[in-house]
Order: structure tokens, then sequence, then C-alpha cells
């Protein structure tokens, strides 16, 4: 190990065993137990292992444990946050599939590169917990499915801190990306990377245009409106209403429809998994288009006009959303439970602009 690569590592658990938290009490049997390194070529590694050490078989959402499908990391440099440099997905609701079933006694082992997604450029006191919150991290939570009754859950490890002396980011941010290379050619201001076809081209400019009138429209639902008479749209999407939290969903439309008619969009069409679409947040304004997008209707539920909206506002420029729920169930379920986290969930925002079912 070199003299740069200096570490002072402390298991905030003394007895190494995991303190895991969770909304759910059933899951508590899930153990968590987190190790971080620093390489000899400046590389942070960090070793994952989630045991179950209850009587019966748990289950945890796969996306959860893939830092290439999800942020899994909270790390914060001398006390300030590092932002994930990782893609946001939007995906279908999750189904029996994505689950990994563990059996009493099970672990899973994952080790991961942090210093491609995080970074870990300066030099300081770095803190890293494995640290996820999902709608649906461990599945219903009951067999009638009551939205009142579900809760957001989280699976968090122990904290290792470790001082690191810093490396020096080498296109690190670019590591993994699809439609690498020149931008290619654009229509009135929109371009297009990944090798996007005519017909794809053609597709992308009806879907943006789609993508405005849906925004436009509720831009000025949301101007004929207040906090005091919300009608059933907003509280089937944002829960209850108070001034504040109406201002920060009015001020989303505004930045994303913003983003649609002022800033220079680029779709990339390279992307051959199953999802949607996603967006490296902190780089505007890129949008990568996969194979849901192509055989979604223009507009409805979970459309392409739905899915630039909901992309759109997950870049830290326009709204900073996030991922605490996919589908419409569990959103209408989050706008119960959990307003204030519906104003940062990227669906609770598609869904308000598509508003299939029509409501007023």
């Amino acid at each position: 190990m070199t003299t740069l690569s200096r570490i002072i590592i402390t298991i905030a658990a003394l007895t190494g065993l995991i303190v895991s938290t969770f909304a759910n009490a059933s899951n508590r049997s899930l153990n968590v137990d987190l190790n971080v390194n620093s390489l000899d070529n400046g590389n942070i590694q960090a070793e994952l292992t989630i045991t179950n050490n209850g009587k019966g078989v748990q289950k945890i959402l796969s996306w959860y444990t893939d830092l290439d499908e999800e942020n899994l990391f909270a790390i914060a440099r001398d006390g300030e946050a590092i932002q994930f440099m990782g893609p946001h997905y939007k995906r279908h609701a999750p189904t029996d599939k994505d689950f990994i079933m563990l059996k009493p006694g099970q672990s899973l082992s994952k080790t991961f590169e942090l210093s491609g997604l995080y970074d870990f450029s300066q030099a300081g006191n770095y803190e890293v917990t494995y640290q996820v919150k999902s709608f649906d991290l461990f599945g219903k939570t009951n067999g009638k499915n009551k939205q009142t009754q579900r809760q957001v859950e989280q699976l968090k490890s122990n904290t290792v801190s470790l001082w690191f002396d810093g490396i020096s980011l080498k296109g690190s941010s670019n590591k993994g990306k699809p439609g690498g290379g020149p931008v290619g050619d654009c229509i009135n201001g929109t371009c297009f990377t990944g090798r996007c076809d005519n017909n794809q081209k053609n597709d992308i400019m009806a879907a943006l245009s789609a993508a405005d009138q849906i925004t436009n429209d509720s831009v000025s639902y949301l101007n004929s409106h207040s906090a005091a008479n919300t009608s059933a749209r907003y509280q089937t999407w944002f829960g209850e209403a108070t001034s504040a939290r109406y201002n920060t969903v009015s001020a989303n439309f505004n930045a994303i429809n913003d983003a649609i008619d002022n800033k220079p969009l680029t779709f990339d069409c390279s992307c051959k998994k199953t999802y949607f679409a996603y967006v490296y947040p902190n780089q505007p304004y890129k949008v990568y288009l996969c194979r849901a997008f192509w055989s979604a209707n223009i507009l409805g539920t979970d459309s392409r006009a739905g899915t630039i909206v909901h992309e759109l506002s997950h870049f830290t420029a326009v709204a900073g959303t996030d991922d605490i729920v996919y589908g419409q169930s569990g959103a209408k379920s989050l706008a119960i439970s959990n307003p204030d986290q519906a104003l940062v969930n990227a669906d609770s925002h598609e869904y308000f602009a598509e508003n299939t079912p029509n409501q007023n």
C-alpha cells in the first residue's frame, strides 16, 4: 500500500456486527456487514455481505444489490455528502422475479469499486454506509396490500470511516456510459447519439412534443389551483397539500418545462436494457432511451412522453428527483403514507403529468 493510500478504518459497531434498521420489523433478521479498503491502484473497494439470521426465507429487491442498477451507498467526505454519479433508471413496478430469496443462514456477498461512481478525488475522512430505501425493498408487507399500511423500508449497514489522500479522476464519470463519442446530428436544437436511426429520431421528436404538451398542462393546472383548493389529480399523486409542498411541485414542473423548451437536450439510442430510460443526474441534459421506451405509447400511463418528464426531473439542475417507488399503485400509496417523499419521487411527477385516467 502506497503512502498516498494511508487508510484508517474504523468500524462504527465495535463488535464487528452490523446495525440494520427497517421500517418493517419482520425483516430485522437480515444483517448487513460492510468492509471498505483502498487498493494500490487508487480504487476504493467495498465488500458487502447480507445474511439472513432469521428462521424463515427473506427476500430483497435485487436492484439494491447492484451498483450498476442503483445508488447503494451513503458516502460523506469530512461530513459533506458525496453525490452518486451513476444512472437513475425508470422501471416497471417490481414483480416476484426481481427479488433475491435468502434461506435461513444464507448470505449474499458482493464486491463494488466505488471511485468510478463517487468522487474520491480529494483528500479527507470518508464515511461509507450501505443504505437503501424503497417502498418494495422486501416485497409486499401484507396480503391485503392496503395503501395506508405500507411504508418506505430501509436496509442499512455499519458505517466504515477511512482517511484517503485523494486520487486524480481519469474520466471516471464516463465509465460504462453508452453512446460515447461525438454528438450526432440535431433537429431543432435536440441532438442524438448512440446511432439513432431516422425512425427513432422521428419518434423522439414526437415524444418530446407530447412531453411538452403534458408539462404545459401540468403547469397550467398548478397555476390555476393552490394548496387551499387542490383536486383529486394533485391529491392522488402528491397527497395532502401544504403551501410548501405545493410550491415545490409547481417549481419542479416549471423547471421541467424550461428544460424542454430551452435546454440543449440530447437523446441516446444505444441502451439495450429492458428499462424505459435512464440519466446521469449530474450530467444534464442527456437521456438514454432503452427498450421499453420504444414499445410504449406516445401518451398515457408509462408513455414515451411521461418517460421524458420522469427522466428530466432527475437532473439536479431541474428537480433533482429520485426513485422512491415505481408504478402507479406504489406512487398512490406513497402520496398517502408520505407526501414529502412523493415530492422527490420521479414517477409521481410522471403520473401527475400523464393524468391517466383523466382527473380534474
